[in-house]
């Protein structure tokens, strides 16, 4: 009988025991192939790999190491790996055959990295290890089929949808109550309103859902960790607020700042956040359109990714408040609107300053051209960017325009 055959006459390493060595390789392979043509082809590059590479190594070795050791691997331990990260998939509503076709595809990699290892002396141990192989194939399906099921009919999931409801509710100034009981919320007298938003290219094609469910689901779980609860919030994939109950420990100011951190390497793009503390709830209405008007100005006025206060942009702030003198600013920047190298020169001076060697590398022009652009400017406009003076109102004049561009608008 076959069982009965030693596994190997090879006096290498056993089978098992190579394809662990190189298995980090071989991961990356799977992932890759498994992916294939599955994922869409505008996905962001490197969509899958953070959470799913981990759990490819580290259920590969423990299955190899279990052959090696003549170990069953079991269901359960199986579940372990396999179970969060379908979870997540479920959550953003990654379709189920598309993941099926890539579990699928790994194994194919995997059995053919094995049959390219395997010695031609070394047949019933590529049979063996191909059957456990086959196993595991089995217990992952069954894991993810399962988990995909208990997500959908999942409470959790009808109260994460009540809790974006709620969110909602709040930032419009509607009755919150019921939407409250449905989340298993406790309604707060005063919130930290938290406003968030992205520079980024607008997306299209068939993976701007699933970027922006994960968007969602990374930054619902950032959130909860971040409060040690549920906490509401509503999100579109770039633009969003967040309502942390101020009923608890306070959140440390600095850890707004790691988020930022942390959401801009997740998404791939620079994240802007903006927090206003201590707000009564009958003001988050408010509150919350100045909190998103405050990190678009972040973003709009070339600051780095991070969390703002009002503090730090209050001079813009109050600049781009409407009314008169608002639009008489926007009016400076007209002259220039038809010319956006000269737009591209004065950002960088307002960036730079008076370092003009670097602000000219940064566009790409001689320091000497870029001199004559800022001469030009002034021309134009009649407000000379080498004064500081004037320097503050051209800046405070492009980021009205950068607010609202109006229609003779002719730079992106």
């Amino acid at each position: 009988m076959l069982a009965e055959q030693p596994l190997s006459t090879s006096s290498g390493p056993a089978l098992s025991t190579r394809l662990l060595t190189r298995w980090p390789q071989i991961a990356e392979r799977m992932l890759a192939d498994g992916l294939g043509s599955t994922a869409p082809a505008d996905l962001p590059e490197g969509h899958f790999t953070a959470e799913v590479l981990p759990t490819i190594y580290a259920c590969g070795r423990a299955v190899l190491e279990a052959i090696g050791a003549e170990r069953e691997f079991t269901r359960a331990e199986v579940a372990a790996f396999v179970a969060p990260v379908a979870e997540r998939h479920a959550e953003d509503r990654l379709p189920l055959t598309m993941l099926i076709t890539a579990i699928h595809g790994s194994a194919q990699s995997v059995l053919a990295e094995a049959a390219a290892l395997a010695e031609p002396e070394e047949t019933a141990e590529l049979v063996k290890v191909g059957s456990r192989l086959l196993d595991l194939l089995m217990y992952i399906n069954l894991t993810v089929v399962e988990t995909y099921s208990e997500v959908e009919q999942s409470i959790y999931h009808a109260e994460r949808e009540a809790r974006r409801e709620l969110c909602s509710a709040l930032v419009r100034g509607l009755p919150a109550e019921e939407l409250a009981a449905r989340a298993d919320t406790v309604l707060a007298d005063r919130y930290t309103v938290l406003a968030i938003h992205l520079r980024e290219q607008t997306r299209h094609g068939n993976a701007v859902n699933l970027v922006t469910r994960r968007r969602v689901r990374v930054l619902q779980r950032a959130l909860d960790e971040l409060t040690g609860t549920t906490t509401p919030a509503a999100f579109d994939g770039a633009d969003g607020v967040a309502l942390l109950g101020n009923s608890g420990e306070a959140v440390s100011p600095s850890r707004y700042d790691e988020l930022a951190e942390f959401l801009t390497k997740q998404f791939g793009a620079e994240v802007f956040l903006a927090e206003f503390a201590e707000v009564a709830r009958d003001s988050i209405p408010e509150v919350a359109r100045d909190a998103a008007e405050l990190a678009t100005l972040a973003r709009l006025r070339g600051r780095p990714a991070g969390c703002y206060r009002l503090d730090d942009l209050l001079l813009e702030y109050q600049l781009t408040r409407p009314g008169p003198a608002r639009e008489r600013l926007a009016q400076r920047i007209i002259p220039l609107l038809a010319s956006p190298h000269l737009i591209e020169a004065l950002e960088a001076h307002l960036q730079h300053g008076a370092d003009r060697k670097t602000a000219s590398k940064r566009i790409h022009v001689h320091p000497n051209t870029f001199t004559y652009r800022l001469r030009r400017i002034a021309e134009l406009t009649g407000l000379d960017p080498s004064d500081p003076k004037d320097s503050r109102m051209l800046a405070a004049a492009l980021t009205v325009h950068r607010l609202d561009p109006g229609p003779q608008s002719a730079v992106s």
